[in-house]
């Protein structure tokens, strides 16, 4: 049977930053730690919010390498990252974009993974959301579980295995859970347009860093 690793929740939130910046900021990918730190203390589209040091990310760096996830490169003088998820963990991009949305922002509904994934892997429906969470929670050892539904929800939530079995009973009493469950479209599509202008900014960030390193690079 193949053994799932078991990774911190920083672990968890550096891997998902560099699956998701690597489609949202291709540009500016693979990532520095110090835009890769932004990326996993960012105040939204993140569940829960961290503030996590860059001594920290790369410790976590260090310990995803062991599971052949992190790629290295050099960029001038900075040290860059990538991930290698669909190769070390052996899934389609679909299952990995699952996985990272759920590493990111916690338990979620199949319609709200749809959402969410829209810009990892856009689904065409729930149907196949659905269809890609059975597999990984079907597979011989699971990567997600679906969880009961909460009181008056009418969709169950997933998770992901990623960081350990799950407590049900402290999932069924997230307050956060409770929120997001009551969350209507506009809200959702006005945290998608802040989303987008955090990735902006850690994009130009990204570019002022290089600026400044060829700056260095040519004295």
């Amino acid at each position: 049977m193949t053994m799932l690793p078991i990774f911190s929740p920083l672990e968890a939130r550096v891997l998902g930053v560099l699956i998701e910046k690597e489609k949202t900021v291709p540009d500016t990918y693979p990532l520095s730690v110090n835009t890769l730190t932004l990326g996993c203390n960012q105040k939204t589209a993140r569940d829960p919010i961290m503030s996590a040091s860059e001594s920290e990310v790369l410790e976590a760096l260090d310990s995803l390498k062991s599971h052949a996830l992190i790629i290295e490169s050099s960029g001038g003088r900075v040290m860059r990252y990538a991930h290698n998820s669909r190769r070390a963990f052996k899934l389609p991009e679909q299952s990995v974009a699952l996985l990272a949305v759920l590493m990111l922002r916690g338990p979620q509904t199949a319609g709200e993974l749809r959402l969410n994934c829209d810009r990892l892997h856009p689904f065409g429906d729930i149907s196949s959301v659905e269809a890609f969470l059975n597999e990984l929670a079907e597979a011989e050892t699971p990567w997600v579980v679906k969880l009961p539904k909460l009181p008056g929800s009418r969709e169950h939530r997933w998770t992901h295995l990623l960081c350990g079995e799950v407590d049900i009973d402290a999932q069924q009493t997230s307050p956060h859970s409770a929120q997001s469950r009551g969350q209507s479209d506009e809200i959702a599509a006005l945290r998608a347009d802040v989303t987008r202008l955090d990735e902006e900014v850690a994009m130009l960030r990204a570019m002022i860093e290089k600026i400044e390193q060829s700056l260095v690079v040519s004295r």
